[in-house]
């Protein structure tokens, strides 16, 4: 209950005399001012603002220890009442979240434009995806020994439950990268919003899992749309295609593994991302040499330096800086918000990637490749929602 009172004093006169136990049959009542006479004893309150009531107290237990006290009262002030502290926490997450998911859009679109720049001029997937794990894994390691970021508490079993999440992120990371050096930004993520159909037949086939009809109904969309923007595409790779295929299958399984092995684990998303990231490279590395190896490398560099200038170094710069920061918000996204949530926005992603790498790269576009595109991404949409 709240009320105010106008007046500068509330004066209440206590007699020990007329404090008594009530009948039962008589409800207990409270009045803004109590006057109880009294010889000489005088207890003076003092209200400058208006009081939350929460409960009343019997007045008899001040003067009568040995008796319990029937009702217990408290107050504080109505400007702190816990109902304003929680509509101003909600607001904060709200705004959290949304700066969360501005800033995951904004660097995925920077790092797919400069990645598609590097690999017009320079085609070597391997190092390009190579030198993006090694930029984010410097700058991790930096950031714990400078403290900026409190590092992880992990031990040799971490590592070993982080290997096959390490594994199928590198293989996905790759592929993604092969298909963007072959065709347009803009197909390689229309493909890759296809990525909740493996996850149903993964799941499915080989861990037993079932799901209701909705979800199946919304692979429908999924598998149509993407194959119909595939079959109108004008500037169609089957190397670029595949890629992209391999990268969904591989992060289904990514997703997976982290699942089942990172339960109970007390590493923060950040933290997460870049031990996934340092093991990536581990991983990566001796397979890159292997397939293009660094008398490819030196050649093609002089030839990109040649052709673009001193600028394309800022570009392999940039791209691999972008990679990493663009992953490691997305991990910390998760901490924050719901896997639908986070689903949703990873829908909205695609959609401002795709846009903006056709107006940036001018990439030709049929209306019934665009029409795929809508109907694939429109899909993926719905399967969140049937999944939730």
């Amino acid at each position: 209950m709240s009320f105010s009172i106008k007046q500068s004093a509330l004066t209440m006169d206590v007699s020990n005399s007329v404090v008594h136990r009530r009948s039962p049959s008589i409800r207990s009542s409270f009045s803004p001012s109590l006057n109880l006479q009294n010889n000489n004893k005088r207890a003076l309150i003092s209200v400058s603002k208006p009081l939350h009531v929460s409960s009343i107290s019997s007045i008899e237990s001040c003067f009568h220890k040995e008796r319990k006290p029937v009702i217990h009262c408290k107050a504080y002030e109505a400007d702190k009442s816990p109902s304003a502290a929680e509509a101003k926490s909600e607001t904060a997450q709200r705004v959290k979240i949304g700066i969360y998911f501005a800033t995951w859009w904004a660097l995925n679109v920077v790092f797919n434009i400069y990645n598609k720049k590097v690999l017009n001029v320079y085609p070597f997937p391997w190092l390009t995806s190579t030198l993006s794990l090694a930029c984010g894994s410097l700058m991790m390691l930096v950031s714990w020994a400078t403290r900026i970021a409190e590092p992880p508490k992990i031990d040799l079993d971490f590592w070993k439950v982080l290997f096959p999440v390490a594994v199928a992120h590198t293989i996905g990371h790759v592929a993604a990268t092969v298909s963007m050096s072959k065709v347009a930004v803009s197909f390689t993520h229309i493909i890759k919003s296809g990525e909740p159909a493996f996850s149903v037949i993964v799941s499915r086939f080989l861990l037993g899992e079932s799901f209701p009809p909705a979800v199946y109904l919304s692979l429908l969309p999924i598998i149509g749309g993407c194959g119909l923007a595939a079959l109108t595409e004008l500037n169609f790779n089957m190397t670029g295609f595949m890629g992209a295929m391999i990268s969904n299958l591989a992060f289904v399984f990514r997703n997976i593994f982290s699942k089942k092995g990172m339960k109970g684990t007390s590493v923060s998303g950040m933290n997460y991302y870049a031990c996934l990231s340092m093991l990536s490279l581990l991983i990566l590395t001796p397979f890159a040499i292997a397939v293009e190896g660094p008398h490819l490398w030196a050649a093609g560099w002089k030839e990109a330096v040649s052709l673009v200038g001193p600028q394309f170094i800022w570009w392999v710069a940039a791209q691999s800086i972008f990679y990493h920061l663009y992953n490691q918000v997305s991990y910390m996204s998760l901490d924050q918000i719901s896997p639908l949530t986070f689903s949703i926005g990873n829908t909205m992603k695609r959609i401002s990637v795709i846009v903006s790498s056709i107006i940036i790269f001018h990439t030709p576009v049929q209306p019934i490749n665009a029409l795929g595109a809508a109907i694939a991404i429109l899909g993926t949409f719905l399967y969140s929602q049937a999944k939730a």
